[in-house]
């Protein structure tokens, strides 16, 4: 890995002023979280959401809809960096599996809200759209087929607070809004800063793996195996640096500026591996070799990371009826992520090159950029606010220890492999103003606007060594007619190649309309409606209606019902993959296909078009004089036209249809299946003031959903001809991971206490049931639930200085061991020791100090 990564302070990201609102809209304010509130003084601020409505001053109590609020303090009290983990930690509905062994997924990790798609929730900061990122989520991980936000690109110490919609908005803020939004609001101190490093490493026990002892020669000429206890491990070590600081511009300006970096080795929980690596000599013995070589020779497990990111927000006041704003970033991501290991007598080995064999890394640069450039304030009565935001994500793909096997010895082993960008460029003009209305209990607040976005996307092929077919062979340098070639291209992934390169855009145009008022002193109303007009499939039309009634002081009753949609994303229109690969030592062009190519078409593909989705949401708010406060939540949602990936299509009749195209077999995305989603939030809080014992936050959230695919589509005329139907167009594991592969249920329970200068932090969550399904019975995996417990114990040990210690998962807490937990054990099934979809993990205790300075 590159352990130079430049300093480049090249982003900034400047946010807004949060007395406008946002410049999208989103309807209901909000019920506070559990997590905000684990200080004495954050409970006693007013609550005053970005989001949630067009209405300025919109608090907590108002809310039609829920809304949690994390604030910074929450996001310190952990020994935690990335923002997914952070949520994950803090919010019952949100999902954040660690996966391994994913390609470009290791180094860009997907999310999920209510377990729905990571691109089912819309990413917004300071309540402007987050562009996405250009990596496809194409393997076995959660999300598969989605392009998400990496919202670990934004450090925790830029953030001042996160808002959490947990309702369908996509009638306010467009595309994406159907599992939620998330608004990453940023610092805008004007003064002060902090600098602060952390450090940390797993010292973990993994749970029911032993650690292998030695290795012999058996009674019966095979490799024999000594075991001892549980494998002991110190790995993972992480340092992070992270600096703010608040400066005045002017007399009537800020701005507040935000670094990390950090670097983060690698873990590894991978089982021995009992193959036998080398040939057997001429006698038929075991090469010696076989006692000695390193048989941990897979890496499973957190890569390697390295990644600096420059946050910047500023806002300058230019009138007392105007104020321009700007918020801009650059993060620079480099990692690692190891592939399968090529054993030394493996076909795609090069044995000149690599005589014990080789593990394959896939390696990633990832640059991100965005700037937004504002001015809002009021005109005529009207608030205002124009921006535009601009963003992009560059992910450069490359391959170290590897070689391309039909190059023979000759192979260079570091490659090329392409690039993947997207870009996107977001205008928008809103309005709003409260018109008096005397036959209501409040005036009406109206808000209108327009927005216009262009997304880009393209596709860069790597070097040729990367995906070319040389003319090496078994037998040595051999023409096609002579035998096999080796396996082309660079080995665990190939480059992109000039078939696959593309450059595409698109563009939409979207005008809003939502209306709230008091219909009573008692009775809030709002309604919206949003129409979007795309480039590529056309116009839709949605709307939304939320209202909140207040029983009694303390109780209140609300409900929420709206449409939405969510355009396909230009990756999954675009995005082409082609590679040649050996099935019975034939070589064969097969990959993923844009579902409007020559090829997909020649399948039956009807291109794609918008997912739409149905909201429903009801709950109640109970506050109370005692510092208690109580909401509950059920929602549904239903989904029709999801897009989903076909199976890899291969056969006879498949190579018929695809005559003419040079390929032989291939995958696409299709509008496939349709899904119901329902659940129930509850979010609860008390704080407790003891007389000379110091203060205690309590704190509750539960989350339990189910999801469901309610329809599958018949496969297009052409594959029923070529004898395909539901079962084997479309992955059966991949159906049922949308319905299992995420919790039913999650507690996320906390106490902070505060006493004098010491600040103690509990949280433990429990991870309901959640599994892994295989396409082999024997395979599927069944995660039980388990309880997974923090502790974070800070000192002030100055005005400025605050010393820290703690531990994630402390008690070491492991998901059921793969070995144990599959009634059929498979090379690879043991060598992986735990599931890829334990949501919390499975890297065990995490250790860290940590050291803040405040100025």
């Amino acid at each position: 890995m590159n352990k130079n990564l430049p300093f480049r302070l090249s982003s900034l990201k400047v946010s807004t002023t949060l007395a406008m609102g946002a410049s999208l809209s989103l309807l209901g304010a909000f019920s506070a979280t559990a997590a905000e509130q684990q200080t004495s003084v954050e409970k006693n601020i007013e609550q005053i959401s970005v989001i949630g409505s067009r209405r300025i001053g919109r608090t907590v109590e108002d809310s039609p809809v829920p809304i949690d609020i994390i604030g910074a303090e929450s996001l310190k009290n952990t020994g935690l960096t990335e923002t997914n983990a952070l949520l994950s930690t803090l919010l019952p509905s949100f999902n954040f599996p660690q996966a391994s062994l994913t390609d470009g997924s290791d180094h860009v990790r997907p999310a999920q809200l209510r377990g729905l798609a990571p691109d089912h929730t819309l990413v917004l900061v300071n309540g402007k759209r987050r562009h996405s990122s250009a990596l496809l989520n194409l393997n076995g991980s959660t999300g598969r087929g989605s392009s998400s936000v990496d919202l670990n690109a934004i450090p925790a110490n830029a953030i001042e607070r996160i808002e959490v919609l947990r309702d369908g908005a996509a009638a306010q803020y467009g595309s994406d809004a159907i599992a939620g939004v998330i608004n990453i609001v940023l610092k805008s101190a004007s003064s002060g800063g902090s600098v602060a490093a952390i450090y940390g490493a797993n010292v973990t026990e993994m749970d029911g793996v032993p650690q292998l002892e030695s290795v012999s020669e058996g009674s019966d000429g095979n490799l024999a195996f000594t075991e001892g206890g549980d494998r002991s491990l110190t790995d993972g070590q992480t340092l992070t640096l992270q600096g703010n600081i608040g400066l005045e511009l002017g007399e009537n300006g800020f701005l507040n500026i935000s670094t990390e970096y950090r670097d983060r080795h690698s873990t590894n929980r991978s089982d021995y591996d009992q193959r036998e690596n080398y040939d057997r000599l001429d006698d038929g013995s075991l090469d010696p070799r076989e006692f000695t070589v390193n048989r941990y020779n897979h890496n499973f497990g957190n890569g390697d990371v390295e990644d600096l990111s420059v946050f910047y927000n500023a806002g300058y006041q230019l009138t007392n009826d105007a104020e321009l704003y700007s918020f801009g970033s650059y993060s620079k991501r480099e990692g690692e992520g190891a592939g399968f290991y090529r054993r030394a007598s493996d076909s795609r080995n090069i044995q000149e090159v690599y005589p014990d064999g080789f593990l394959p890394v896939i390696t990633s640069d990832i640059n991100d950029y965005s700037l937004a450039l504002g001015v809002k304030g009021f005109v005529s009565d009207w608030n205002y606010d124009v921006s535009a935001v601009y963003g992009e994500d560059e992910f450069e793909f490359g391959v170290t220890n590897s070689l391309n096997t039909s190059y023979g010895p000759t192979s260079q082993t570091t490659f090329d492999a392409g690039t993947l960008t997207y870009d996107q460029l977001t205008l928008n003009v809103d309005f709003s103003r409260e018109i008096d209305a005397d036959f209501l209990a409040s005036g009406i607040n109206v808000a209108l606007g327009a927005e216009y976005r262009r997304e880009g996307y393209q596709i860069q092929a790597g070097e040729e060594a990367s995906y070319a077919q040389g003319t090496f062979g078994p037998g040595g340098l051999v023409t096609g007619e002579d035998g096999p070639f080796g396996a082309a291209g660079a080995q665990v992934f190939p480059g992109f190649t000039p078939e696959s390169e593309g450059d595409n855009s698109r563009h939409n145009v979207s005008f809003y309309v939502d209306l709230e008022a008091y219909i009573t002193d008692d009775w809030n109303l709002t309604v919206a409606a949003r129409y979007e007009d795309y480039s590529d499939f056309g116009d839709t039309l949605n709307g939304k209606i939320a209202t909140r009634y207040t029983l009694t002081e303390d109780l209140a009753i609300r409900a929420s019902a709206s449409t939405g949609f969510r355009a396909p994303s230009l990756q999954q229109q675009y995005f082409t993959s082609v590679a040649t690969v050996f099935v019975d030592g034939v070589p064969t062009e097969t990959g993923t296909f844009a579902p409007g190519s020559d090829v997909a078409q020649a399948l039956g593909s009807p291109g794609l078009d918008a997912e739409e989705a149905t909201n429903y949401g009801v709950g109640f708010t109970w506050s109370t004089d005692f510092n208690f406060s109580l909401s509950v939540d059920y929602y549904q949602i239903l989904i029709d036209d999801r897009i989903v990936l076909s199976n890899n299509l291969s056969g006879d009749a498949i190579e018929e249809l695809l005559a003419g195209t040079g390929a032989n077999q291939g995958r696409f995305f299709l509008n496939a299946i349709d899904s119901k989603t329902r659940g129930v939030d509850v979010v609860a809080s008390y704080n407790l003031a003891t007389d000379g014992y110091g203060d205690i936050a309590f704190n509750l959230g539960y989350n339990y959903g189910k999801n469901e695919v309610t329809n599958i589509i018949d496969p297009p005329a052409e594959l029923q001809g070529a004898g395909f139907d539901q079962d084997n167009l479309f992955s059966g594991t991949e159906l049922r991971r949308f319905e299992v592969s995420t919790p039913r249920n999650k507690y996320n329970l906390s106490a902070t206490w505060t006493n004098d200068d010491i600040r103690t932090t509990l949280r433990t969550t429990r991870y309901g049931e959640t599994q892994d399904p295989s396409s082999t019975a024997e395979l599927n995996e069944v995660l039980k639930p388990k309880w997974i417990t923090d502790l974070d114990v800070a000192y002030a040990a100055t005005d400025s200085l605050t010393l820290s210690l703690g531990a994630n998962n402390i008690f070491d807490v492991y998901p059921d061991a793969t070995r144990e937990n599959v009634e059929e054990l498979t090379t690879f099934s043991r060598l992986f020791a735990y599931s890829s979809f334990s949501p919390y993990g499975f890297n065990g205790r995490y250790v860290y100090g940590k050291v803040e300075m405040k100025f």
